[in-house]
């Protein structure tokens, strides 16, 4: 079983949680840039990370296309995290 999550990557996998509540659909990578005011390469490299640890799936050269795979339950509140 993966180990949990760090601070900041639950903070990722929260806010596309509540993303996917709100719009119905999962968060472009130029959303998650606006939210956690961070560079494209910074967000796309935590897509890769949280990919990775099996936090999430994502289907390849398909916009949008990220779900969790973790249950929300486990998921922190969303707020923002300071650089």
């Amino acid at each position: 079983m993966n180990p949990s999550p760090t601070e900041r990557q639950a903070q990722f996998l929260a806010y596309i949680h509540q993303y996917d509540l709100v719009n119905g659909c999962a968060p472009a990578e130029a959303d998650m840039q606006r939210f956690f005011q961070v560079t494209p390469p910074s967000v796309h490299s935590m897509i890769l990370t949280l990919e990775r640890r099996g936090f999430i799936q994502r289907v390849p050269r398909q916009a949008r296309s990220i779900t969790l795979t973790i249950p929300p339950e486990a998921l922190p509140a969303l707020r923002r995290v300071q650089r």
